[in-house]
Formats: structure tokens, C-alpha cells, sequence
């Protein structure tokens, strides 16, 4: 279908080696002790992601430095969460809400 596919760009000759530009990080797994990395490719489509070793994104330490950024701001986040449902469970109110509040 019309629309449907990027057209891929070129890769980028870096000491002799292509390589492509990394779009964003979306993942993080560990497989057998080691950290590897969900990449989007800029100019490609969301079939083209791979998973990759740290060592070969070597010239994307700012992608990297960003995902993580978002990363531990998603464990805050979720973290928060749990905390303010375990303490609606015991029966007490999160700090915003009000007897007042909840029951007009």
C-alpha cells in the first residue's frame, strides 16, 4: 500500500564500518548477563528493530543516556503507584482526596 513504508537511508561510513543512525531505544533485556537494547533505526520501519548489544551502539551513548532517563522515571512512577494503592488499602486516603471530596 501507498504510504506504508519509509524509504530507508543510507548507511553512514564510520572507520571504514556502515552504520545506520539510531532513532530512539525503546527496550532493555538482559540475555546471559548482558544488557541488550530494543533500537528503532531512523528511516525504517518498526519490523527493522533489532536487538543490540551495548558494544554495537558505541556512537549512540545519547539515545542511551535518554532511555534511561525514561526508563527510571517509568520505576518512579510505577513505584508511587504502588505506594498510594497499598495506602488506599489500609484505609487511608491519599493526601488530595478528602472525606469531603468523595462524598459531596
Amino acid at each position: 500500500m501507498e504510504g506504508q513504508r519509509k524509504e530507508q537511508l543510507a548507511p553512514v561510513i564510520i572507520k571504514g564500518e556502515k552504520e545506520w543512525e539510531v532513532e530512539r531505544i525503546l527496550n532493555k533485556r538482559q540475555v546471559r548477563e548482558k544488557n541488550k537494547y530494543l533500537v528503532c533505526w531512523k528511516g525504517f520501519m518498526a519490523e527493522s528493530n533489532t536487538w543490540e548489544k551495548k558494544e554495537n551502539l558505541m556512537n549512540a551513548q545519547e539515545a542511551i543516556k535518554e532511555f534511561k532517563k525514561e526508563y527510571w522515571q517509568d520505576v518512579k512512577d510505577v513505584a508511587k503507584q504502588k505506594r498510594e494503592e497499598e495506602t488506599f488499602r489500609k484505609g487511608k486516603l491519599p493526601g488530595r482526596f478528602t472525606a469531603k471530596k468523595l462524598f459531596g
